[in-house]
């Protein structure tokens, strides 16, 4: 389905207004940038901004790339087990990356890791996140979300991509596809400590 020239614009301007951000708070710090000088640097009054993001964390939290993992996780063979689905949905979309969108994650990324609020913030939605994740999950297999295993499941998840994460930040030069992918390996193995770098993930 094409996509209208009002939504088009739309998301040009949403795009606009997270690189604008993006770029004040890496320059000035997260907390010394106000809403105002983003709106002023992409040329939209304060109250167009927040039709775009509720919050100025939101500007760091959402992710475009969302939709499209979604749509691949769903286009997986339904015998698929659900972290194997999932890790095979993230890196199709990854791995398409146009460098302007590995640009802006990697931003997304250094921010939410050396940012104390954005950290506790991150840290205040997991509750919110695994009940995303046991959904997710639960449609695909066929149980409840607050299965007590599907909620586990969700929760290891979470937490290694938050790992996965933290370790990409602490290297500008990692590769971030491959630290994903390795990560979410090692949950699918069952989380062995002797997993390392070498070790070879689970095949399909």
């Amino acid at each position: 389905m094409s996509v209208g020239l009002r939504e088009r614009k739309k998301l040009k301007t949403k795009a606009a207004i997270q690189k604008e951000a993006l770029r004040l708070f890496l320059e000035k710090g997260f907390e010394g940038t106000t809403v105002e000088e983003i709106a002023t640097a992409v040329d939209i009054s304060p109250s167009t901004f927040f039709n775009y993001f509720p919050t100025k964390e939101d500007v760091v939290f959402q992710d475009e790339l969302d939709p499209l993992i979604l749509a691949a996780f769903n286009a997986e063979p339904a015998t698929e087990r659900p972290l194997a689905a999932i890790r095979h949905a993230m890196m199709a979309v990854f791995t398409q990356l146009t460098p302007e969108q590995s640009r802006v994650m990697r931003q997304r990324i250094a921010l939410m890791s050396s940012t104390p609020s954005l950290r506790a913030a991150m840290l205040a939605q997991f509750a919110d996140l695994v009940e995303q994740i046991a959904q997710l999950m639960a449609g695909r297999i066929g149980r409840p979300a607050n299965d007590f295993a599907v909620r586990n499941l969700a929760g290891a998840l979470l937490g290694v991509m938050m790992a996965a994460l933290l370790t990409a930040a602490e290297d500008p030069e990692a590769d971030l596809i491959e630290i994903t992918n390795h990560a979410m390996a090692h949950l699918e193995a069952g989380l062995p400590l002797d997993w390392t770098a070498d070790s070879t993930a689970p095949q399909r």
